[in-house]
């Protein structure tokens, strides 16, 4: 049996008789298998505890320990007692660990926050290097998983900020949210049997075995830059109902960490490397303030898709330009069919903009085509319907569009306009401004001929980029520890880039066949 098959089989068995606590439990079970631990976090009686005791039948013979901390716990209540027999007989300092923190695989620590100094320096080092020093002996711990709970945020200034990063997930437990599942747990009545165990649990040596092919698994260039991609917008995070932004640190040995998890996602999944649809998990990784939670999984998602997104910007931007070229080159030979020659002296700038003088900064700047097809000023019929727009790729210049374009709306410092023109002037808003021309002597040719348009297959590339995006989605979706929250966030962004491919799909067509 593949190991994805088997690790799903046995997460079915762990969530028999919980509800909605699939997320809490996979990724439980995922940072059980990295070697790491988890933090839960939310409020009391949302099955936090229930979380760590099914994480026990994910082992075989697995031993638990569990404790609800507070302000007076003691590291005996949680290490052990001093042993007094080793002490008077061997003057010996040493904990009798048997049924304690030391000889547990999975251990559930309640309200981590309120245990004191002396726990929570011991806890660094058995989280970190599963190590526990007992009296002059260093026990190797078997702790697989250990998993922490609390229904707030660790105090600031506490110095609880080292234990804080060493738990590598971190994930906000809810209660029932779905109606019928609530009446479900509502009416289920069955008493709980904690000892069942089923054949798919993972034996001490399948678990150092699977370790050691973890370590194995190797980290592609693609996932690295994804990774770049995700530290970049880390630095400004925006907040939920407000319009600061935040700069999220993560620590190096987080990052080290994640990627240790990254390896045994692909390893679960069966593959020998990192794939790019292994990170969207690690959002839960990524955050210091629950408020944080929602636009990082949106940057997460956003950075799995940013190769396909250049590969979209590239064909579009190029399609444009080829559009543009296009429309000129047409506008301008209807133009002298007609015998139309009283633009021959605007001025021409960037070959594709006549200038309007007089304008704001007088950087305003019309599209040739749009001049050309403008109606005559007449009191009779009404204005045409424009956007005038700041240059996304020149912000000191203004351009105009005849036309109400919803994408170039949401430009900076988009307006809409009325247009007229006359024989040499634009009328904007009513307002008549002349047209800049050649002044005497000066001579300009009107024909792009020193402008091409590129030949390039858009259909085809645009159909490439739309599989790769639709492979990419079918692998995310495909992994164990996508929940079905994520699926609806990548459906949403994903939604977006479609529209995007049909837009450059309509554009397509009109480079082909016109704009009629």
């Amino acid at each position: 049996m593949e190991i994805r098959e088997r690790i799903q089989l046995l997460l079915v068995e762990m969530n028999r008789g919980v509800y909605e606590k699939e997320r809490e439990i996979s990724l439980s079970l995922l940072a059980a298998l990295a070697g790491e631990s988890i933090l839960l976090l939310g409020p009391p009686g949302v099955a936090k505890s229930m979380v760590a005791r099914r994480l026990k039948k994910a082992f075989v013979k697995a031993r638990a320990f569990e404790y609800l901390m507070s302000r007076f716990s003691t590291p005996d209540e949680i290490f052990g007692p001093v042993s007094i027999s080793r002490l008077k007989v061997s003057d010996k300092y040493e904990r009798v660990v048997d049924g304690y923190l030391p000889m547990a695989d999975v251990v559930f620590l309640d309200e981590i926050w309120k245990a004191g100094p002396a726990i929570q320096n011991t806890l660094l080092t058995v989280i970190n290097e599963k190590l526990f020093r007992n009296g002059d002996t260093e026990l190797k711990l078997p702790l697989k998983l250990l998993v922490a709970a609390s229904n707030e945020l660790p105090t600031q200034g506490e110095g609880l900020e080292a234990l804080w990063d060493r738990f590598l997930l971190r994930v906000i437990c809810t209660c029932v949210k779905q109606e019928d599942t609530f009446y479900m747990m509502l009416l289920n009545d069955s008493d709980e049997v904690e000892e069942t165990t089923c054949q798919w649990q993972i034996s001490n040596e399948e678990y150092a075995e699977w370790q050691k092919k973890i370590r194995q698994i190797t980290v592609a260039a693609d996932v690295l830059s994804c990774i770049t991609e995700i530290r970049k917008y880390l630095s400004k995070v925006e907040i939920q109902t407000s319009e600061v932004h935040r700069s999220v640190y993560i620590s190096d040995r987080r990052w080290k960490n994640i990627v240790r998890l990254l390896k045994t996602s692909a390893f679960i999944h069966g593959r020998i490397d990192v794939s790019t649809t292994d990170i969207l998990p690690i959002y839960h990784c990524l955050w210091n303030e629950p408020d944080e939670y929602t636009n990082i999984r949106q940057i997460v998602i956003r950075a799995v898709f940013v190769p396909y997104v250049k590969e979209l910007t590239s064909v579009t931007l190029s399609l444009k330009s080829d559009l543009k070229v296009s429309r000129v080159r047409e506008a301008l030979e209807k133009a002298r069919q007609k015998g139309d020659r009283r633009d021959d002296d605007l001025l021409i700038t960037d070959h594709f903009y006549y200038q309007v003088e007089n304008h704001g900064t007088g950087n305003t700047y019309i599209f040739i085509v749009d001049y050309k097809n403008m109606k005559e000023y007449s009191t009779k019929d009404a204005p045409m319907v424009g956007v005038m727009y700041t240059d996304p790729l020149n912000p000191k210049r203004t351009i105009i569009r005849t036309f109400s374009d919803a994408v170039l709306l949401k430009e900076q410092g988009a307006e809409r306009v009325t247009l007229f023109r006359d024989s040499r002037h634009l009328y904007i808003n009513g307002v008549r401004f002349p047209m800049k021309r050649l002044t005497g002597g000066e001579q300009q040719q009107l024909w792009l001929g020193n402008l091409s348009i590129t030949d390039r297959d858009y259909e085809t590339e645009l159909e490439v980029i739309s599989a790769k995006i639709d492979k990419q989605v079918k692998g995310l979706r495909e992994n164990i520890f996508v929940t079905e929250e994520d699926k609806k966030e990548i459906d949403q962004y994903i939604a977006t880039i479609r529209k995007e491919i049909a837009w450059a799909r309509v554009d397509v067509r009109k480079l082909r066949y016109g704009d009629e």
